[in-house]
């Protein structure tokens, strides 16, 4: 294999590319990424085995071939050249990269031992905005569990319904749901992305601006888009019927401004106990709402906030990591929170979007 190519593209493909190679030792292949030059085409895979990517851009091919290489090495190597231009070349057993003012050998694998990449049928397909797509992700992602023991509380689920799709994460302990409006989508089944693959699959997609082919089967979901083709495995389980334990008729409501609360929030960490707890006092009538920290080592915190409230007067506490990731989910200005009872949880939502929904679990048991 002997090729040359514009550093910027190469660089842009294996900072992809290399994103998705696994890291496990007992199967070095994983670390690499594999190179095919073919015609006037270079084609670079990588996959750690639950997601994979394949791209393709145009080279001068000066002679075809495969060749497996550290996607680690390869990569930092041409980012850190400061050429425009990038050879490759492959010498016995080793891969030759150069430029016109460096080069390196680089040990190569057996190209015969790097896994496929599933290629999905198009048995199932549909088209989505993929910001929207990532949007709702990132939305919720953050309240997925991040042990493996139950993978279905590991995952992000996608659900078709009507003219949105709808994503939800949960821990048991709190709960993230994003509605996201795609005017042209196919009906499909609920799905369950791995929580660990949502990281390598919006980083590979984030800059595309425009709308992405999704292609399902019972193992897979794939984005097609130009020359990038990303995959990611899909969970085989069922996801809590969650609807059930969102409650209705709140008791006491309150709307605050979201950074007031945020700052609150944050001055009132300082001084929580080792679980993390904070306390939320809310007195209509009185026309309070405090949040108070204490900690035996440290000392005691109240922050008053100005809010408008209406209900029952209720205190109730909550783990304060639970309460603080659903900010960055939500785009309006003022927040409304939504209290039921001292053993149910609080709902949060934007006062101006209530396509976000957030539920945490309450510590008065």
């Amino acid at each position: 294999m002997h090729i040359e190519c514009p550093k910027e593209k190469l660089e842009y493909a294996l900072r992809k590319a290399e994103r998705m190679t696994g890291k496990n030792i007992t199967l070095p292949i994983l670390q690499c990424v594999l190179l095919e030059a073919k015609k006037s085409v270079l084609t670079i895979k990588a996959t750690n085995l639950d997601v994979g990517i394949e791209l393709t851009l145009p080279v001068k091919v000066i002679s075809e071939g495969m060749v497996a290489v550290s996607g680690t090495i390869l990569y930092n190597f041409i980012s850190n050249t400061s050429d425009k231009n990038i050879s490759l070349e492959l010498k016995d057993t080793n891969l030759k990269a150069y430029t016109k003012h460096s080069q390196s050998l680089i040990k190569t694998f057996p190209a015969d031992d790097f896994p496929s990449i599933p290629k999905v049928q198009a048995d199932n397909t549909f088209t989505f905005n993929i910001q929207s797509f990532i949007k709702g992700l990132r939305s919720v992602s953050y309240a997925a569990s991040v042990s493996s023991i139950r993978p279905v509380l590991s995952s992000v689920l996608l659900q078709s319904e009507e003219d949105t799709v709808i994503f939800a994460a949960t821990d048991s302990f709190r709960l993230a749901e994003k509605k996201v409006a795609v005017k042209k989508h196919k009906d499909f089944e609920r799905i369950l992305i791995p929580f660990k693959n949502i990281a390598e699959l919006t980083h590979a997609l984030e800059d595309i601006g425009e709308d992405i082919e999704v292609n399902l089967d019972e193992n897979q979901i794939a984005f097609s888009h130009n020359d990038m083709y990303v995959t990611s495995r899909v969970i085989d389980g069922t996801f809590p019927d969650y609807k059930q334990i969102i409650p209705k008729d709140a008791k006491t409501e309150v709307i605050v401004l979201k950074q007031d609360l945020i700052s609150a929030m944050k001055m009132s960490n300082i001084f929580s106990d080792k679980f993390n707890q904070v306390t939320f006092s809310i007195d209509p009538k009185g026309k309070k709402f405090t949040i108070t920290t204490k900690n035996m080592d440290v000392g005691e915190n109240v922050n008053s906030l100005d809010a408008v409230s209406k209900g029952e007067e209720i205190t109730l506490s909550f783990n304060y990591k639970y309460i603080i990731d659903c900010f960055q989910s939500i785009d309006s200005d003022s927040v409304a929170l939504s209290f039921f009872d001292t053993n149910k949880p609080m709902i949060i939502q934007g006062v101006s979007d209530k396509s976000f929904l957030y539920l945490v679990m309450s510590m008065n048991k």
